[in-house]
């Protein structure tokens, strides 16, 4: 489930539709479609923390998973700093994936 932080949820969610257009190389789409976008928080001075996961540890694409989720969020009016973070805990699953 994607965390949200209190009070942000405006450009919590821009943040969440920007990244519809990071397509993950293997699957063919989007980050946020199969689920590996695991949070997103943003302070008032406009940083934001994604933490998210790629399909398997070790996964060939995750140098350039991160840093097109990092790119992408940048590009957001009011976005100042970008931290991105992966994590494999808890570990993807296609369960994650929407339709």
């Amino acid at each position: 489930m994607l965390a949200r932080e209190p009070g942000s949820s405006v450009q919590t969610e821009k943040i969440h539709q920007a990244l519809q257009i990071v397509i993950d190389p293997e699957l063919g789409r989007s980050v946020v479609d199969i689920g590996l976008i695991y949070g997103i928080r943003n302070d008032i001075d406009g940083n934001v923390a994604v933490t998210m996961t790629t399909t398997v540890p070790g996964c060939p694409a995750a140098g350039f998973l991160v840093e097109a989720v990092r790119n992408c969020v940048a590009g957001i009016d009011g976005v100042g700093n970008v931290d991105v973070r992966l994590t494999y805990d808890p570990p993807w699953t296609p369960d994650r994936i929407t339709s």
